[in-house]
Protein backbone atom coordinates (compact mmCIF):
# COMPACT_ATOMS: atom_id res chain seq x y z
CA UNK A 1 0.00 0.00 0.00
CA UNK A 2 2.94 2.70 1.14
CA UNK A 3 4.59 1.88 -2.55
CA UNK A 4 1.71 2.77 -4.44
CA UNK A 5 1.29 6.23 -2.46
CA UNK A 6 4.88 6.72 -3.15
CA UNK A 7 4.31 6.14 -6.80
CA UNK A 8 1.46 8.68 -6.67
CA UNK A 9 3.53 11.46 -6.01
CA UNK A 10 2.24 15.10 -4.44
CA UNK A 11 -1.11 15.27 -6.04
CA UNK A 12 -1.11 19.08 -6.23
CA UNK A 13 2.19 18.57 -7.72
CA UNK A 14 0.54 16.34 -10.94
CA UNK A 15 -2.33 18.66 -11.13
CA UNK A 16 -0.45 21.78 -11.87
CA UNK A 17 1.79 19.60 -14.49
CA UNK A 18 -1.01 18.57 -15.73
CA UNK A 19 -2.62 22.13 -16.42
CA UNK A 20 0.90 23.03 -17.43
CA UNK A 21 1.17 20.71 -20.46
CA UNK A 22 -2.75 21.21 -21.14
CA UNK A 23 -2.36 24.98 -21.18
CA UNK A 24 0.73 24.41 -23.44
CA UNK A 25 -1.18 21.95 -25.93
CA UNK A 26 -4.07 24.78 -26.13
CA UNK A 27 -1.12 27.84 -27.03
CA UNK A 28 -0.01 25.07 -30.02
CA UNK A 29 -3.83 24.55 -30.92
CA UNK A 30 -4.55 28.30 -30.66
CA UNK A 31 -0.92 29.64 -32.81
CA UNK A 32 -1.96 26.95 -35.71
CA UNK A 33 -5.42 28.58 -35.66
CA UNK A 34 -4.85 32.10 -36.20
CA UNK A 35 -3.01 33.83 -38.65
CA UNK A 36 -0.41 36.01 -36.21
CA UNK A 37 0.57 35.84 -32.59
CA UNK A 38 -1.60 39.11 -31.82
CA UNK A 39 -4.81 37.28 -32.64
CA UNK A 40 -3.50 34.40 -30.37
CA UNK A 41 -2.76 37.15 -27.35
CA UNK A 42 -6.35 38.28 -28.00
CA UNK A 43 -7.65 34.93 -27.62
CA UNK A 44 -5.78 33.95 -24.26
CA UNK A 45 -6.87 37.66 -22.86
CA UNK A 46 -10.40 36.20 -23.58
CA UNK A 47 -9.97 33.11 -22.40
CA UNK A 48 -8.28 34.64 -18.92
CA UNK A 49 -10.98 37.34 -18.39
CA UNK A 50 -14.01 34.45 -18.57
CA UNK A 51 -11.87 32.38 -15.99
CA UNK A 52 -11.30 35.86 -13.72
CA UNK A 53 -15.01 36.83 -13.93
CA UNK A 54 -15.88 33.41 -12.46
CA UNK A 55 -12.78 32.83 -10.48
CA UNK A 56 -13.44 35.75 -8.72
CA UNK A 57 -16.54 33.93 -6.87
CA UNK A 58 -14.67 31.14 -6.09
CA UNK A 59 -11.54 33.44 -4.24
CA UNK A 60 -13.74 36.06 -2.60
CA UNK A 61 -15.59 32.41 -0.81
CA UNK A 62 -11.88 31.06 0.08
CA UNK A 63 -9.83 33.67 0.53
CA UNK A 64 -12.10 35.64 3.63
CA UNK A 65 -10.47 38.90 2.63
CA UNK A 66 -12.65 42.04 2.68
CA UNK A 67 -13.20 44.98 0.53
CA UNK A 68 -9.83 46.44 -0.27
CA UNK A 69 -9.74 50.54 0.52
CA UNK A 70 -7.42 51.20 -2.26
CA UNK A 71 -4.87 49.86 -5.16
CA UNK A 72 -2.05 49.23 -3.00
CA UNK A 73 -4.23 46.64 -0.89
CA UNK A 74 -5.47 45.46 -3.95
CA UNK A 75 -2.10 44.86 -5.25
CA UNK A 76 -1.03 42.88 -2.01
CA UNK A 77 -4.17 40.82 -1.92
CA UNK A 78 -3.14 39.95 -5.42
CA UNK A 79 0.02 38.92 -5.03
CA UNK A 80 0.02 37.57 -1.57
CA UNK A 81 -3.31 35.61 -1.50
CA UNK A 82 -4.50 34.85 -5.18
CA UNK A 83 -1.44 34.14 -6.93
CA UNK A 84 -0.56 32.35 -4.02
CA UNK A 85 -4.02 30.27 -3.66
CA UNK A 86 -4.62 29.25 -7.39
CA UNK A 87 -1.09 29.08 -8.55
CA UNK A 88 1.74 28.63 -5.56
CA UNK A 89 3.52 30.84 -5.76
CA UNK A 90 4.06 34.36 -4.75
CA UNK A 91 5.01 37.43 -7.18
CA UNK A 92 6.67 40.74 -5.46
CA UNK A 93 4.73 44.10 -5.87
CA UNK A 94 6.96 46.73 -7.08
CA UNK A 95 7.92 49.62 -9.55
CA UNK A 96 4.51 51.78 -8.11
CA UNK A 97 3.82 54.84 -10.71
CA UNK A 98 3.79 58.60 -8.41
CA UNK A 99 0.53 58.34 -8.37
CA UNK A 100 0.12 55.22 -6.98
CA UNK A 101 -2.29 53.61 -9.80
CA UNK A 102 -0.25 51.49 -11.45
CA UNK A 103 2.20 48.74 -10.00
CA UNK A 104 4.11 45.63 -11.40
CA UNK A 105 3.80 41.87 -10.59
CA UNK A 106 7.33 40.38 -10.65
CA UNK A 107 7.20 36.53 -10.82
CA UNK A 108 10.69 34.40 -10.52
CA UNK A 109 8.91 31.65 -12.01
CA UNK A 110 5.84 31.30 -14.20
CA UNK A 111 4.03 27.64 -13.84
CA UNK A 112 2.79 28.35 -16.88
CA UNK A 113 5.82 28.04 -18.45
CA UNK A 114 7.57 25.43 -16.84
CA UNK A 115 8.02 23.04 -20.08
CA UNK A 116 8.04 26.09 -22.75
CA UNK A 117 10.02 27.13 -25.05
CA UNK A 118 8.81 30.04 -27.80
CA UNK A 119 8.74 28.83 -31.00
CA UNK A 120 10.52 30.20 -33.91
CA UNK A 121 8.96 33.03 -35.34
CA UNK A 122 6.92 34.04 -32.40
CA UNK A 123 8.81 36.75 -30.72
CA UNK A 124 5.59 38.54 -30.56
CA UNK A 125 3.50 35.96 -28.54
CA UNK A 126 2.63 36.49 -25.03
CA UNK A 127 2.25 32.65 -24.25
CA UNK A 128 1.07 33.55 -20.53
CA UNK A 129 -1.53 36.22 -21.71
CA UNK A 130 -4.26 34.00 -20.17
CA UNK A 131 -3.27 35.18 -16.43
CA UNK A 132 -3.64 38.91 -18.01
CA UNK A 133 -7.03 38.29 -19.26
CA UNK A 134 -8.22 36.48 -15.81
CA UNK A 135 -6.45 39.56 -13.96
CA UNK A 136 -8.52 41.74 -16.01
CA UNK A 137 -11.82 39.82 -15.79
CA UNK A 138 -11.27 39.19 -11.40
CA UNK A 139 -10.69 42.77 -11.20
CA UNK A 140 -13.69 44.28 -13.29
CA UNK A 141 -16.05 41.96 -11.29
CA UNK A 142 -15.50 43.85 -8.12
CA UNK A 143 -15.53 46.98 -9.91
CA UNK A 144 -12.14 48.08 -10.81
CA UNK A 145 -11.70 49.16 -14.80
CA UNK A 146 -7.78 48.00 -15.02
CA UNK A 147 -4.84 47.67 -17.92
CA UNK A 148 -3.00 44.34 -17.68
CA UNK A 149 -0.13 43.29 -19.65
CA UNK A 150 3.45 41.72 -19.80
CA UNK A 151 6.24 43.84 -19.60
CA UNK A 152 8.95 41.40 -19.79
CA UNK A 153 9.16 37.67 -19.93
CA UNK A 154 11.45 34.78 -19.00
CA UNK A 155 10.15 32.76 -22.44
CA UNK A 156 11.62 35.83 -24.34
CA UNK A 157 15.41 36.30 -22.62
CA UNK A 158 14.10 38.43 -19.83
CA UNK A 159 15.62 37.73 -16.40
CA UNK A 160 11.80 38.00 -14.91
CA UNK A 161 8.46 38.26 -15.39
CA UNK A 162 6.88 41.56 -15.09
CA UNK A 163 3.45 41.89 -15.36
CA UNK A 164 1.85 45.81 -15.59
CA UNK A 165 -1.34 46.77 -13.90
CA UNK A 166 -2.86 50.29 -14.08
CA UNK A 167 -5.75 51.58 -12.47
CA UNK A 168 -8.14 53.07 -15.62
CA UNK A 169 -11.26 53.95 -13.14
CA UNK A 170 -13.45 52.10 -10.37
CA UNK A 171 -16.76 51.22 -12.30
CA UNK A 172 -20.17 51.51 -10.67
CA UNK A 173 -22.68 48.61 -10.38
CA UNK A 174 -25.40 48.88 -13.20
CA UNK A 175 -28.26 47.99 -12.87
CA UNK A 176 -30.18 46.31 -15.25
CA UNK A 177 -32.45 48.35 -17.79
CA UNK A 178 -36.22 48.85 -16.48
CA UNK A 179 -35.13 47.93 -12.44
CA UNK A 180 -34.69 51.01 -10.58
Amino acid sequence: MSRQANRAGDPRKVNGELFTLTYGALVAQLIKDYENDEQVNKQLDKMGYNMGVRLIEDFLARANTGRCNDFRETADVIAKVAFKLYLGLTPVVSNWSTTGDEFSLLLESNPLTEFVELPPGHSNLNYSNLLCGALRGALEMVQMDVDVRFVQDILKGDNITEIRLKFIKRLEDAVPVGED
